[in-house]
């Protein structure tokens, strides 16, 4: 016995057609066409699922899926959404946001969502800091070997903090300078580590994304070992279909 419906995502009608894939607990999923939406889904065979990073690919995987079937104008919806019912659909999602969900669709038309990750190593850029700025590095050589007082220790951590921040900065406007342009849309994300300095996803044209990776590969280039860069070029545009942003 099921525990409801498992939503997935949200086109445009007709929506995928012929698509065959298996969803969470290896259900089929299916395309429900509903008040001018197409909505995949597939039978909840629990009442809450937990968000392991296995649930979290099927989730994933549905969605690709889909959209490398051909149909890429897709708003995804959050993991672990389930309904009692498609009127509840209705109640809750078609008729307060219907028509921003129609500007969603016109947003998203022919476009793709991109995203980056940028880490260095705080150690070695510290020493190449320290290589670099001449002042900086003869105050610590002078404080070398001696005893130190509280305040120097914090007016020294301050000063480095300070400059590596400097640093990242520098690094962080490499990227937006040459990324930026080739985008539609471009939002910031948070952090996710201490060696994360940059977190970025990009909306740009689906058939822009061979330009956008060519400029990626120059920036890598450009800082040759000093930066490790992770992109992900397919993913179901999270970032730009929130209605927040209406």
């Amino acid at each position: 016995m099921g525990y409801g419906i498992y939503l997935y995502g949200i086109f445009p009608e007709p929506g995928p057609e012929g698509l065959q894939v298996k969803g969470l607990d290896n259900q089929p999923v299916k395309v429900k066409l509903w008040h001018g939406f197409a909505f995949l889904h597939s039978e909840a065979q629990q009442e809450r699922y937990l968000a392991s990073r296995r649930n979290l690919l099927g989730h994933e995987k549905v969605l690709e899926e889909a959209m490398q079937h051909g149909y890429r104008t897709l708003l995804p919806l959050q993991f672990g959404l389930i309904v009692d019912a498609w009127e509840t659909v209705t109640q809750h999602l078609i008729l307060p946001y219907g028509d921003k969900l129609q500007q969603l669709f016109l947003k998203l038309e022919g476009k793709r969502e991109v995203g980056i990750k940028v880490f260095w190593d705080a150690t070695a850029e510290l020493n190449q800091l320290i290589e670099e700025n001449g002042e900086l590095k003869a105050k610590r050589d002078s404080l070398q070997g001696k005893p130190l007082g509280i305040e120097q220790v914090i007016s020294i951590g301050q000063e480095i903090e300070r400059e590596m921040q400097q640093r990242q900065r520098k690094i962080i406007e490499v990227f937006q300078k040459t990324l930026n342009p080739l985008a539609v849309e471009v939002v910031e994300n948070e952090r996710l580590t201490e060696a994360m300095i940059y977190n970025a996803s990009y909306l740009i044209a689906w058939d822009e994304e061979e330009k956008f990776a060519a400029h990626l590969e120059n920036l890598d280039r450009y800082f040759e070992s000093r930066l490790r860069i992770r992109y992900n070029n397919f993913t179901a545009p999270y970032n730009f279909a929130q209605l927040s942003y209406l």
